[in-house]
C-alpha cells in the first residue's frame, strides 16, 4: 500500500534555498463519493484508507523536519476535535488550527492563513496542501517543494503537476510553457484546463505538455494576498474582517462566523491561479492520487492475481477487477468482475466500478431524505472519546461508551431519560447530583431524569462502558450543559 507509513521519509529536509516554510493544510470537504466509510461528520482525511495513518496523518508528517515550521490547520468547525487528537496521536503539533465556521472553498481558507502569517511578521513561503491526498513517494515531493522554492521566493505562484499515466477524465490539466530564466524544473503556465473528455484527454497524454492539477501550491504569504487583492478583493476583505473578531477557543482560531460568510467562495484557481501572471508549475511524478472515488483506491491498492483489492473481513470466490471491503461483517463475494463492495456495520454500497462517481448522488437522496446515514457512523466520535450505538427499541437505547485517559463529559443533565452505566473495563468517577463516588470494573450505577450528573475517566487506560437509556425521548438534543471544557455551547450534542 502506499503512504509513509511513519515519518521517515519527512523528516529529511530538502538542500538548496534555506527558507522555512510554512505548511498550510486545508481540511475541508466531506468525501461524500467515498461513502458509505466517509460522512459529513467523520470525512475521508480522518480515514486510514491507505495505510495504518489516517489522511491526514499522512499529510502532516510528509512535512516534518528542520526544513518546514509547525502547520497551520484550516478546518471546518465540526471537525476541529477530530483534527486535533489526530494530529496529537501523529505527535504534530501544529501553530494553530483555524476554523470556518462556513465552508468557502480554497480561496478564502488559504487567505485566512496567509493573513495570520503576514500579522504574525512572518511572510515566508506556505506550502498549501489538500489533508486528503495519497503520494507515495515523500522524497520526490519533497524534491518538488524544493526546486519549487527558488521560484516562489522570487515572487512566483507555483502550484504542482502530476506527470499523467493515463488519458484521465476526473482530474483538471495544466498545460507547461517554457521554463523562468535561472529556476531548473519550474515551467511557466500556459493554461488551466477543466476535466476533459477521453478524447481530448488522450491528445492531452500525446502531447506531453499537459500535466494533471494537484492542487497542491507554494507560494509566499505577501504574493498571494497581493494577487488575490487583485483578482478577488472582496475575499481579502471578508477574511482580514474575520480575523479581526476572532477568537482564541482552547487551541483553535475561531473566525468572525457572518464576516466569513460574506466572502465569495471560490477556489485558488479560479480566483487567483488563472487570472495572474505569475502562474508556474513543477512537473513531478510522485505517485499522487486525490482518492476521489472508490476506483482510485482500487488503482492504488495491492491486488491479488486477480485483480481483486480486498481490505478486512473478506471471502473471495471467481471474482477478478474487484475492491471489497469491509469494516465489520463478513462480505462474501462470488462469481462477480469490475465492482465495488463497501460495507460499514449500518451501510452496504455495490457499485460497478466505473460507476463509483454516482456515489454522491445516493449521498445526496440520503440527505434530502433526512436520513442519517450520509451524516454520521453508528460510533459517534466527541472530544473525550467516542460512542456507538449498540441496540434501540421503543423507550430504550443502548450505547457502549469509551472515555479517553484523563478526559470527562461535560456537567449534564437530560429532561426526558434516565441512564444505567455499567463499566466493563477502567474505572469511572461519577458525578451524582452533589456526591461524586468510583465506579469499578463490573459495578454499575444509575442516573435519574432530571439528575445532575458527569463521567469521568481518572486513570490511564480507556476506560469502556455500556449505557442503557430509557424513557419517552432519547435524541442527543436532550441535554443541557452546566460545564464544558471543550468550548461546545451548553445546548447541544
Amino acid at each position: 500500500m502506499t503512504g509513509n507509513h511513519g515519518k521517515t521519509a519527512s523528516t529529511a529536509a530538502p538542500t538548496g534555498t534555506a527558507a522555512t516554510i510554512t505548511p498550510v493544510i486545508l481540511s475541508g470537504g466531506m468525501g461524500s463519493r467515498l461513502w458509505p466509510l466517509s460522512r459529513s461528520l467523520y470525512p475521508k482525511q480522518f480515514l486510514p484508507l491507505a495505510s495504518e495513518l489516517t489522511m491526514i496523518q499522512e499529510t502532516a508528517l510528509r512535512v516534518v523536519g528542520d526544513r518546514f515550521a509547525p502547520p497551520l490547520v484550516v478546518c471546518n468547525e465540526e471537525h476541529r476535535f477530530l483534527v486535533a487528537e489526530q494530529l496529537r496521536a501523529a505527535a504534530v503539533r501544529p501553530a494553530e488550527i483555524i476554523l470556518e465556521p462556513v465552508g468557502r472553498n480554497t480561496a478564502p481558507a488559504v487567505c485566512v492563513a496567509a493573513l495570520r502569517l503576514l500579522a504574525a511578521g512572518t511572510d515566508g513561503l506556505m506550502l498549501v496542501m489538500p489533508s486528503d491526498h495519497v503520494i507515495a513517494s515523500s522524497e520526490r515531493f519533497l524534491q518538488a517543494v524544493d526546486t519549487a522554492a527558488e521560484a516562489a521566493a522570487d515572487g512566483a505562484l507555483v502550484t504542482f503537476g502530476i506527470t499523467p499515466s493515463a488519458p484521465e477524465t476526473g482530474y483538471g490539466y495544466i498545460r507547461a510553457g517554457s521554463g523562468p530564466d535561472g529556476c531548473d524544473g519550474v515551467r511557466k503556465v500556459e493554461q488551466f484546463v477543466e476535466k476533459p473528455d477521453l478524447a481530448t484527454a488522450e491528445a492531452y497524454l500525446r502531447d506531453g505538455s499537459y500535466l494533471w492539477n494537484s492542487g497542491i501550491f507554494l507560494f509566499s504569504a505577501k504574493a498571494y494576498v497581493a494577487e488575490l487583492e487583485r483578482t478577488g478583493p472582496r475575499i481579502v476583505e471578508a477574511c482580514r474582517r474575520a480575523l479581526a473578531g476572532a477568537e482564541r477557543d482552547l487551541t483553535f482560531c475561531r473566525l468572525t462566523s457572518a464576516a466569513f460568510a460574506a466572502s465569495p467562495s471560490d477556489s485558488i484557481d479560479c480566483a487567483v491561479m488563472e487570472k495572474t501572471d505569475r502562474a508556474a508549475v513543477v512537473p513531478v511524478d510522485m505517485g499522487w492520487n486525490d482518492v476521489g472515488a472508490w476506483s482510485a483506491l482500487w488503482d492504488i491498492g495491492e491486488k491479488d492475481s486477480d485483480g481483486n483489492v480486498a481490505q478486512g473481513n473478506v471471502l473471495l470466490h471467481d471474482a477478478q477487477d474487484t475492491y471489497v471491503r469491509s469494516e465489520h461483517p463478513l462480505v462474501a463475494v462470488a462469481g462477480l468482475r469490475n465492482v465495488v463492495v463497501v460495507a460499514t456495520d449500518d451501510a452496504v454500497l455495490v457499485a460497478d466500478r466505473s460507476r463509483v462517481q454516482d456515489v454522491k448522488h445516493i449521498v445526496e437522496r440520503l440527505r434530502t431524505g433526512e436520513r442519517s446515514e450520509h451524516s454520521h457512523h453508528t460510533t459517534v466520535y466527541r472530544p473525550w472519546g467516542s460512542y456507538r450505538s449498540v441496540d434501540r427499541g421503543h423507550r430504550f437505547q443502548v450505547k457502549r461508551i469509551i472515555v479517553n485517559p484523563g478526559e470527562k463529559l461535560s456537567l449534564q443533565m437530560h429532561h426526558h431519560r434516565a441512564e444505567h452505566w455499567v463499566v466493563v473495563e477502567g474505572v469511572a468517577l461519577v458525578t451524582c447530583g452533589k456526591e461524586s463516588f468510583l465506579v469499578h470494573e463490573n459495578q454499575s450505577t444509575f442516573i435519574a431524569a432530571g439528575q445532575t450528573h458527569r463521567l469521568e475517566n481518572p486513570g490511564k487506560v480507556p476506560l469502556h462502558l455500556i449505557e442503557v437509556q430509557s424513557g419517552g425521548y432519547l435524541g442527543e438534543d436532550d441535554i443541557i450543559r452546566f460545564e464544558d471544557g471543550y468550548g461546545r455551547s451548553l445546548q447541544s450534542s
